[in-house]
């Protein structure tokens, strides 16, 4: 009896002060400056009216990195992990480092006449991030460094935006250096089965939110309530590491327990119905195409009665493609369509530890053994493969 007294009492202690951590995490500026980097808060506003967050940790204004989130994430996820984060990897390096926040994520919640609890507030998919918030993003670096080009690194969703940019935009091709892309989700043709369930659902899921007027997917009481429930004891944060595991891979040594409860404070941020079911779409079409609105809606928005799918050869912009074996949202065949459809691969990487999963790109606890020293590769070359381009052109017109 006095042993289960004592184990109880050691697992609410242990409760408390992960509780406690909770509550002593901070937010990407603070996160920086504990880390030595003095950063930089500035807001862009989008063609359509969102205002929207970067962080700015000041390097090599030559060389800038745009850094982009995936889906219900912030910039927090680059730097989380403090010294051992890619945020922090890249400013050692020099890099001029920009950490972006798309619309309806933690730091990206206002725009110019809507507020969050506007319906209207939530009316898009990824198509409108890739569209309007990079472009946003870009031109403000762009302007600001007084440079031509910008390198970028995404994880997840955030280069599902970068591929709507390429396709739609395709003039911003010759902005980006180089493309990253960490865990890419564009094609969701095999996804695990947590995810095909959800996706055979889609339809009753989405009348369901409809009928409570939910366009807000994750709003902030939700948030509360799951940091509250996973955090409370030893054995929820166990739980809700499983679930990371389920939805993502398994890596117990990247994802440590007591890592959790740092996460949590962060993640998730909230996305839209509508960016959710426009993911559920591709998935169920095999097809990485735009929103389909119904047949008498996209009679209106696209001129034709099927939802136009995206021109995957307009995206020249470089782009190298990191995946994990263990990676469960990101399948190797899936990836495999993508390396196909993009004209400009200039690196394919399966990473070669066999646990690696999808959230280990950002959140994983060795990443700068890992990860990034392949990361500093890519973007150390291109600017070398650059530099020796402008000097072979000026030799030539020297000639």
């Amino acid at each position: 009896m006095k042993i289960k007294i004592i184990l109880l009492l050691l697992v609410q202690v242990l409760a408390r002060k992960r509780s406690n951590y909770i509550k002593a995490a901070s937010n990407f500026t603070s996160l920086g400056y504990k880390c030595g980097f003095s950063v930089e808060e500035i807001d862009v506003q989008t063609e359509d009216g969102y205002i929207l967050k970067m962080f700015h940790i000041e390097g090599d204004k030559r060389r800038p990195v745009l850094l982009l989130h995936g889906i219900v994430d912030s910039a927090d996820t680059f730097i989380l992990r403090g010294q051992n984060s890619l945020a922090a990897t890249l400013a050692r390096e020099g890099y001029d480092v920009w950490a972006a926040n798309t619309r309806g994520s933690t730091y990206s919640r206002r725009h110019v006449t809507l507020e969050p609890s506007d319906k209207r507030f939530w009316e898009f998919t990824f198509h409108e991030v890739g569209y309007y918030d990079l472009p946003a993003f870009i031109n403000h670096i762009l302007k600001v460094n007084g440079v031509k080009k910008l390198s970028a690194v995404a994880h997840s969703q955030g280069n599902t935006n970068f591929y709507v940019l390429g396709a739609t935009r395709p003039e911003y091709n010759e902005k980006v250096r180089v493309l990253t892309s960490l865990g890419p989700v564009c094609f969701l043709t095999y996804v695990p089965t947590v995810f095909e369930l959800m996706i055979q659902s889609r339809i009753v899921i989405n009348e369901v939110l409809l009928a409570f007027d939910e366009e807000e997917i994750f709003s902030p009481s939700l948030r509360k309530f799951i940091r509250y429930w996973c955090t409370e004891t030893v054995m929820r944060v166990r739980i809700c590491r499983d679930i990371f595991f389920e939805l993502a891979g398994k890596d117990e040594q990247e994802f440590e327990e007591e890592f959790v409860p740092v996460v949590l404070n962060h993640y998730p941020t909230a996305t839209s119905r509508r960016n959710i079911m426009h993911l559920a779409q591709i998935s169920e079409k095999t097809r990485f195409s735009q929103y389909d609105f119904g047949r008498a809606q996209n009679l209106k928005v696209y001129n034709a009665v099927s939802a136009p799918e995206y021109d995957l050869g307009k995206v020249t912009m470089p782009v190298a493609l990191f995946v994990g074996k263990n990676d469960k949202l990101t399948s190797a065949k899936d990836v495999r369509l993508l390396l196909n459809s993009l004209p400009n691969i200039v690196e394919y990487r399966q990473m070669s530890r066999d646990q690696f999963n999808h959230i280990d790109h950002v959140w994983g606890r060795n990443m700068d053994a890992y990860l990034f020293p392949h990361v500093l590769k890519v973007l150390k070359k291109v600017l070398i493969v650059e530099r020796e381009n402008w000097i072979q052109k000026a030799i030539i017109k020297k000639a």
